[in-house]
């Protein structure tokens, strides 16, 4: 199942739907998430991101944390909407939680405490790398996948049970599964227009 960069590149799009078919094995998805977060560029190495993975039962209670949080106050439509795109992401094989480890990178700032302003940021361009690199990965093993930023409030028993440390700050999450959809086509500005060559 599994193409060449260039076509992982280009067939990488947001899917929505999804289902929990059988794509790969859980110890293939491990696999292939070990070398995206081994191999994925941080500043002075700091390797400050960190994976969680939620499958089947666990996703489903992630994201009915997240409608929870959210429903309050929408409008019927909007509650609607959201109700179903939550549904879909929870009916997927399951969903990388993405944080970055604010205690490590405060260990950054103090050994090079020159750049101590700047080590948040670099914590941000490692994060948006790694988050590429997931999703092209899963795309590349044959899921579906779309990048999300919630950030519900979870609960110490949830924290525990899901191992989440102390001091994780979570950026975002890549509900994925088998697609059962197209994704929705994209008009794609000029490369000419983004892309200047000068010798």
């Amino acid at each position: 199942m599994t193409k060449n960069f260039y076509e992982a590149v280009e067939n990488r799009h947001s899917i929505y739907g999804l289902s929990d078919e059988f794509v790969i094995s859980d110890e293939r998805l491990q696999e292939v998430l070990h070398i995206a977060v081994k191999h994925a560029p941080s500043a002075f190495n700091s390797q400050t991101a960190r994976l969680v993975v939620l499958l089947e039962d666990q996703n489903q209670e992630f994201w009915k944390q997240v409608f929870d949080g959210i429903k309050d106050g929408l409008s019927e439509e909007r509650y609607e909407r959201n109700k179903k795109r939550f549904e879909g992401f929870a009916s997927g094989h399951g969903t990388v939680l993405v944080f970055e480890d604010e205690k490590e990178i405060a260990t950054y700032q103090e050994k090079f405490s020159d750049l101590a302003d700047v080590f948040p940021i670099f914590s941000q361009q490692s994060s948006g790398m790694l988050q590429y690199l997931v999703w092209t990965t899963l795309e590349n093993e044959g899921f579906g996948a779309s990048l999300q930023h919630y950030y519900p409030q979870l609960s110490e028993e949830l924290k525990k049970q899901w191992g989440i440390q102390e001091g994780w700050k979570l950026i975002s999450e890549i509900p994925f599964g088998a697609p059962t959809e197209s994704p929705k086509p994209k008009e794609y500005k000029p490369a000419e227009d983004m892309v200047s060559i000068v010798k």
